[in-house]
């Protein structure tokens, strides 16, 4: 393993963050001058901002043991894949992920540091409290949680996101694994190592929008599901043995009243609910089944995971 550069990395993707960049700045700076590293690198991962957030970030001041590093990707990515970005081009002992918006305090990295230095090699923040969040939006993620621990082989921790620190090693983990559709809590969970946990209550975004929309909140949890399980696969299979064995004894009844009971009328509702209730079922199948082939042909391609418009980077500079 080579030696790692800087003490700490910090990878923040930001997504039209314009009046958050400075505030998230100004606390970091704060909350790890407390811990004296002799230096830490702060990477800024502009996924495709439409606002001013790559001209504030190029303004942060930088310091002698504080760097700003900035990566500007050609388009928008998605969270997940720019997370990735910026721990494919990162290059600390530790590595601390955490989100622009300010809902995951900066002032919990030193204790995260602190467990890590324990001999843990992940340490996560779990949330007690989400605050400045819809009741429906709180329900469906933790009904996701549940649902995707339930079904997965692995042991997903349960109301947690990516604000985490890990070691190098876990970083050069991922770097080893190619997979489109990223999924990173996942992917950490399944490496094993030793995992261990902080509790906190989850502020409010400071300023703007979140970016995660509905479609795109859905689109996630279809990742991490088909990334982790083979379960919707198993429903579809169990789903047509059930239907057979259903039809099967809808041939034994038809039979039955025509030679027994002598009533063989044919039956329109019967008959049409019959193929509408087969139909969806396998017009379900086909879609499940479809999700995966997707994502085989999405990683069959073998295209870049992200493209880089612009990397400033102080040292290269120097």
């Amino acid at each position: 393993m080579a030696q790692a550069k800087y003490s700490l990395s910090v990878i923040i993707p930001v997504y039209n963050e314009e009046d958050n960049v400075v505030p998230l700045y100004e606390r970091l700076a704060a909350a790890l001058s407390a811990l004296e590293l002799p230096l830490v690198e702060l990477v800024f991962v502009n996924d495709g901002s439409t606002d001013h957030t790559a001209e504030r970030i190029q303004k942060l001041p930088q310091t002698e043991t504080l760097h700003v590093n900035f990566i500007e990707l050609s388009r928008n990515f998605g969270h997940q894949v720019a997370v990735t970005a910026g721990l494919d081009n990162c290059d600390g002992r530790y590595v601390a992920i955490i989100d622009a918006d300010l809902q995951d305090p900066p002032e919990l990295i030193p204790e995260m540091l602190s467990k890590i230095k324990e001999g843990h090699d992940v340490v996560y923040a779990r949330r007690k409290v989400r605050k400045g969040e819809s009741w429906l939006k709180k329900a469906t993620a933790k009904m996701f949680y549940r649902i995707l621990s339930s079904i997965t082989s692995i042991d997903i921790p349960l109301d947690t996101g990516d604000f985490r620190v890990v070691t190098k090693r876990v970083v050069d983990v991922l770097k080893q694994m190619p997979e489109r559709e990223k999924f990173l809590r996942g992917q950490i969970a399944w490496m094993g190592f030793s995992q261990t946990y902080i509790e906190y209550e989850r502020d409010q975004r400071l300023s703007g929008d979140t970016g995660y929309t509905w479609r795109k909140m859905l689109r996630f949890a279809l990742d991490g599901i088909t990334s982790f399980s083979n379960f919707p696969l198993k429903v579809a299979t169990i789903s047509g043995f059930v239907m057979s064995f259903v039809s099967f004894l809808l041939m034994l009844y038809a039979l039955y009243s025509r030679f027994v009971l002598k009533v063989y009328e044919p039956g329109w509702t019967s008959l049409m609910l019959s193929v509408l209730f087969i139909g969806g079922i396998q017009l379900v199948s086909i879609g499940i089944i479809g999700e995966y082939i997707g994502r085989i042909s999405n990683n069959v391609k073998q295209r870049p995971l992200y493209l880089i418009k612009e990397k400033t980077n102080q040292d290269t500079e120097a």
